[in-house]
């Protein structure tokens, strides 16, 4: 059955055949770097820099780009298949039987783990909330945080309730250039400061040595970094809305379709990679800022005071004026997190009922309706995961490990998905696929010390 969700939101359109073309059709990668870039890099990896120094530089680098590559690939198959994430998810073979009103109706295992890990991250958005309202009180002075969280929480229901991707794309990209530039002029300050950093300490970060106290946190910095696993699902959302989809068209007897699909998945990677150069850009900053300051002097963020423990990567390197500097920066990062990552949960949630046999796959306007509806209450329950735990770090940790689970379903699913339900022609290379077996594998092995770590402790 045909989803007017996917390919049915506008004409089939010709892709643009050079580099500017393609430029002005970008627009996800704006939308999933103000998501992106964040909590896992202001909050995690700036943390992880602090206790480790600048050993596990070799690390973000892996958590960077190691999984920009299954977001590439599972929007292509979403982009020229018409199936939205979960629809796809759905499709792997192994399924289990439902009971009760739905009874009869069988869903796929990787759905149900879909599921599990979907609560650890919304009550990981709850730990960005919290961090957006820590850094939005740095700039109103004697402001109680946890007020500026609770305003910060409706002000994102209130942006979320338009379901506008339109206005989503343009507030990300503000933010998007606020702090990737701010952030990179504190890395050049720190060179002019007795934190400079130096070619040992650089050749130090690449030694690929992981000293075993730090896994934990190294594995969420994994799971948060980057593209996480709820970017990588949420990224499909936002290419459908933006229209890739419907201007490929659903149509297999299109003798066009093939050459309009093959010019849609370009214009679609260039976009992934530019948010991996996004990303990058903003990612290390943030590690080498940690290593070289926070770890220099002692800095352990967390609690109600990790915002303003963080402060000190600008304070210490741009001067005690550049508070108000780093307290934009950080509302900038976090607040954005919290409006993408908040509106992509709100697209999963219709998407998991109508897999489930409660929404009509064909009422468009109903699962609009959804959207909107979750844009507005997601958070609020995010809101109160913060309020009863009240430390960003923590909050953060849970999702990230519980997204780090979650990575090795996706790369598998992706693998299956494209052998099996993809055209020939529109397969990607041998080379992408080997590529992407090995990201799996990794993946894999990451996921089984998540599980011994949740259990063993």
């Amino acid at each position: 059955m045909s989803d007017p969700y996917t390919t049915g939101r506008s004409p089939v359109r010709t892709p643009p055949g050079g580099w500017r073309g393609r430029f002005l059709h970008l627009g996800p990668s704006v939308v999933i770097s103000g998501s992106i870039i964040g909590s896992g890099e202001l909050v995690l990896t700036s943390s992880l820099g602090a206790a480790a120094g600048f050993t596990l530089l070799w690390w973000v680098l892996v958590a960077c780009w190691s999984k920009s590559l299954v977001q590439a690939e599972f929007a292509r198959y979403v982009v020229l298949s018409g199936d939205t994430y979960l629809r796809a998810l759905n499709r792997i073979p192994g399924r289990l039987s439902l009971y009760g009103r739905l009874s009869g109706r069988r869903i796929s295992w990787t759905l149900w783990f879909s599921i599990l890990s979907f609560v650890p991250g919304l009550v990981g958005m709850g730990g960005i909330l919290g961090g957006a309202g820590q850094a939005l009180s740095l700039l109103l002075p004697g402001t109680d945080s946890l007020r500026t969280t609770l305003a910060l929480a409706l002000l994102t229901s209130a942006i979320l309730y338009s379901g506008s991707y339109v206005r989503l794309e343009r507030l990300m990209l503000a933010m998007v250039a606020v702090f990737t530039l701010a952030t990179l002029a504190s890395v050049v300050a720190m060179q002019f400061t007795p934190f400079h950093i130096t070619w040992p300490d650089l050749h130090e970060g690449l030694q690929f040595r992981f000293p075993a106290e730090y896994l934990v946190l190294g594995l969420a910095v994994y799971g948060a970094t980057g593209v996480n696993s709820a970017e990588i699902s949420t990224y499909s959302y936002w290419c459908i809305e933006k229209g890739y989809a419907s201007w490929v068209g659903g149509d297999a007897a299109d003798p066009d379709r093939a050459r309009r699909a093959r010019g849609w998945v370009r214009v679609l990677q260039l976009d992934v990679w530019i948010t991996l150069a996004i990303l990058t850009c903003a990612t290390l900053p943030f590690y080498l800022l940690g290593a070289g300051v926070l770890h220099a002097t002692g800095q352990n963020p967390q609690g109600l005071d990790t915002i303003a423990a963080l402060s000190e990567m600008f304070t210490q390197t741009l001067g005690s004026g550049s508070l108000w500097l780093f307290g934009g920066a950080a509302f900038c990062i976090l607040f954005s997190s919290a409006v993408a990552g908040f509106g992509g949960i709100a697209r999963l949630l219709p998407d998991y009922l109508i897999e489930f046999g409660l929404l009509e796959r064909g009422h468009l306007h109903a699962r609009r309706a959804w959207i909107r509806a979750c844009g507005a209450l997601a958070p609020v329950v995010g809101l109160g995961a913060y309020l009863l735990v009240r430390d960003p770090i923590v909050l953060l940790s849970i999702g990230a490990l519980a997204g780090a689970f979650l990575l090795p379903i996706q790369s598998g699913s992706t693998l299956w998905l494209q052998g099996r339900r993809l055209e020939p022609a529109l397969r990607p290379s041998l080379v992408t696929r080997a590529a992407l077996w090995v990201t799996f594998a990794f993946q894999a092995v990451l996921a089984v010390l998540v599980i011994r770590y949740a259990v063993l402790g």
